[in-house]
């Protein structure tokens, strides 16, 4: 919540989520993101084992269903616990995708720091942007792409500074891998 409340309310995007009912000794969390001005909305159901049938196991299923439903929907990456962090790592060796923790600005604020995705003659260098993840994929004509999702709309200067198009029908923007 510290990461992302004042980036929505900034937005104009309002955040609930509550409780409902599932199985037997499962938790079901509704993580709801409303858009102020339009009313457009986007939600997610979590459902989660309880670790014991009881108040306490009910109280850390439901901290921790609001942290995970919260990140899922918004597509911010959290500080994980010990079990996530072993996760990420077994995904990384894997999974070509690039997902940093932190993205810091230099001291100027002006130009973002760089980053590279990729391998080989496939290398790009993007721009380190707070909250942006990029990842690589394939294009409608077979080219290879880079795709920058997360916290994009504050962003949108850099991303277009760096050669990204919007693709209003994918929600995404995106750039080919060989671009300068």
């Amino acid at each position: 919540m510290n990461a992302c409340s004042d980036a929505l309310l900034q937005h104009g995007i309002w955040l609930t989520q509550y409780p409902v009912s599932v199985e037997a000794n499962q938790l079901g969390l509704v993580t709801k993101i409303v858009h102020a001005e339009t009313g457009q909305w986007q939600a997610s159901l979590l459902t989660m084992p309880l670790p014991k049938n009881d108040p306490q196991g009910y109280g850390s299923a439901m901290t921790y269903a609001r942290r995970y439903g919260l990140s899922a929907l918004i597509g911010i990456v959290t500080e994980s616990d010990d079990d996530g962090e072993m996760a990420s790592h077994q995904r990384e060796s894997y999974n070509s995708s690039f997902s940093p923790r932190s993205h810091g600005m230099n001291s100027d604020d002006s130009q973002p720091k760089s980053v590279a995705v990729g391998s080989g003659t496939g290398m790009v260098n993007l721009p380190r942007l707070d909250g942006v993840q990029y990842r690589k994929g394939t294009a409608s004509d077979g080219k290879q792409c880079v795709l920058a999702t997360g916290d994009t709309h504050a962003k949108k200067e850099f991303l277009r500074k760096a050669g990204f198009r919007w693709d209003g029908n994918r929600k995404v923007w995106w750039r080919y891998a060989d671009a300068a």
